[in-house]
């Protein structure tokens, strides 16, 4: 359920400009760190108008937000108004409605930017300088240079895709706007959505589409004297921008609001947007993949090529293979690569797509999220025979991301396992396969499993200490196998006296307590009073730990 009416451009334009004129860029900031660290609790709405929460701080202190009108707001705690509280529920409402919550981070650097515009459109007008033609586009002035675009933009179904482009670009020289953020961004699009024509079907997908790659290769295109490689870092308000123009596009990918359907996929403009994907998605920096994401999103979501047809996919992999040499060193093998080896995915040629996927990532090009994109595919397509071949094959190769959350990935093969209990055995041998890295993984599956043997083997055999672990993750070996912590216990002790030291000697009688618990539980009471006396006498001569012993009642 919404927590607020969902808001319309024009309505999030006004709340990002209230909340710069009501909190102060400093306040704003801290709201945002409250808001990052989860410190704001459920949202609830009395009516309409207002949102309340509880917020953590100093102490826990409840907020009332009237996103309509800031000055209403209020906060228990001692500032009362245009509070770090304030801010933080205003940015999880903003998250919630699916709106950028940057955008009302940087509310100040928007106020400015548009202030300035504003300023400067008001300024030509007066003068009558060539300022106007940038207030006639934004007030929908059909004079000047702007009907102009408006009368070539009729005639788009007749025009290549480079055409489109270039009066897009015209479009956005309107503007006036050389600072590269979301408010560009919003405006940009606004202004290229405006000049749209009645169009229908597969050319009304195509221009929603082209106009958010203008506008996303606009903000991430790199200068001419730099090479693929690097533009490691391209603004932290050009990445929001380009984040929120990606995640546009997916949403709208997933919706099927940018399906191609049937023969449509062999028309002229839809080879002229694979074309145009594929050249930006050849030649942009692997650090910042947007058109590769994009283009992944556009045969995956976008292009449906009909029952039993390869063309397309054949075609598309001819264009590949011959990139390499038509780009030159412009070239990004890491996207060339990992783009074959999606064609020969879809013609289910699937031992050149790992070929593929090996050499990528041998040479350091290839990211989890890219690997995870295929299983995702294929549990989608719930293809559990070749989802447990992929999952086999992937696995090694994620296992070197030390820092990946792996869940993910285990998530896929419990879906396997489920449709096909006889893919079990691969599970075990790729999760071996891929230690030391999925150490973590491995043992919470063993555990999961009721692997119990096997995952006290492996605690043998890597020297782990008992005491390591939480007592909520021995309680089920305890319970179903108490048997298999005995040896588990016997060593760990052996190790702590070897130490010779007193914090040894206390963590070897903890140990000791809990192993009296388990031959207790075994109902070998018996044999633990004979290793005890056994242990105590062999031991005699070591006072500090028989003062140990005594001190955990052990012996008297």
């Amino acid at each position: 359920m919404n927590l607020i009416q969902p808001l319309d451009d024009t309505e999030w334009q006004t709340l990002i400009h209230n909340t710069a004129a009501y909190f102060s860029d400093l306040t704003i900031k801290r709201g945002f760190q409250y808001y990052k660290q989860g410190k704001v609790g459920p949202l609830h709405m009395p009516n309409d108008d207002h949102i309340e929460a509880i917020v953590q701080g100093t102490d826990d202190y409840k907020v009332d937000l009237v996103p309509g009108t800031l000055d209403d707001s209020r906060c228990t705690c001692p500032v009362r108004h245009k509070c770090k509280h304030m801010v933080a529920v205003l940015l999880e409402a903003a998250s919630k409605q699916g709106r950028s919550v940057h955008a009302l981070v940087n509310a100040h650097t928007t106020y400015l930017i548009r202030h300035e515009e504003t300023s400067s459109t008001e300024s030509g007008a007066a003068s009558g300088s060539n300022g106007s033609a940038g207030a006639g586009a934004a007030s929908g002035n059909p004079s000047g240079p702007y009907q102009a675009i408006r009368e070539q933009a009729r005639h788009l179904q007749d025009m290549p895709v480079s055409s489109w482009h270039q009066l897009f670009g015209q479009c956005v020289s309107t503007l006036g706007i050389r600072t590269l953020n979301s408010l560009y961004s919003h405006n940009a699009l606004e202004a290229i959505l405006s000049i749209k024509p009645s169009l229908t079907g597969v050319m009304d997908t195509l221009f929603e589409l082209h106009a958010r790659l203008f506008v996303l290769d606009k903000l991430v295109k790199q200068p001419p004297n730099q090479g693929i490689g690097s533009g490691l870092f391209i603004g932290y308000h050009v990445q929001i921008a380009a984040d929120d123009i990606e995640k546009d596009i997916n949403q709208r990918f997933a919706s099927g609001e940018l399906s191609i359907p049937g023969e449509s996929v062999y028309s002229p403009r839809v080879s002229e947007t694979l074309s145009y994907l594929r050249g930006k998605m050849l030649t942009e920096s692997r650090y910042h993949p947007f058109f590769s994401n994009i283009y992944n999103q556009l045969w995956t979501f976008g292009i449906h090529p009909l029952e039993g047809d390869t063309r397309l996919y054949t075609e598309e992999l001819e264009h590949l293979q011959s990139a390499e040499t038509e780009l030159g060193n412009a070239y990004s093998k890491a996207a060339g690569m990992l783009a074959q080896s999606l064609m020969h995915f879809y013609l289910l040629q699937d031992d050149k797509a790992f070929e593929l996927l090996r050499a990528a990532d041998k040479a350091l090009y290839i990211q989890p999220e890219q690997l995870m994109f295929f299983l995702n595919m294929l549990s989608h397509a719930e293809d559990w025979t070749r989802l447990s071949k992929w999952l086999t094959e992937t696995g090694p190769l994620l296992a070197s991301y030390r820092n990946h959350n792996l869940k993910s990935y285990m998530a896929y093969w419990d879906q396997v396992v489920q449709e096909q209990p006889e893919a079990e055995q691969h599970l075990w041998n790729t999760l071996v396969d891929m230690l030391p890295y999925s150490k973590d993984i491995y043992q919470e599956t063993l555990l999961a499993h009721g692997k119990w043997q096997e995952w006290m083997d492996y605690q043998l055999s890597t020297g782990r200490e008992p005491l390591e672990f939480r007592v909520s993750v021995l309680q089920p070996i305890e319970k179903n196998a108490p048997e298999l912590l005995l040896p588990f216990f016997h060593q760990a002790v052996e190790r702590y006296i070897l130490q010779k030291n007193r914090s040894s000697y206390k963590s070897a009688v903890k140990l000791l307590k809990r192993l009296a618990k388990l031959y207790k539980k075994l109902k070998q009471e018996e044999r633990w009073e004979n290793f005890i006396t056994a242990f105590s006498e062999r031991h005699s001569r070591l006072r500090a730990l028989q003062e140990e012993l005594r001190r955990g009642k052990l012996i008297s």
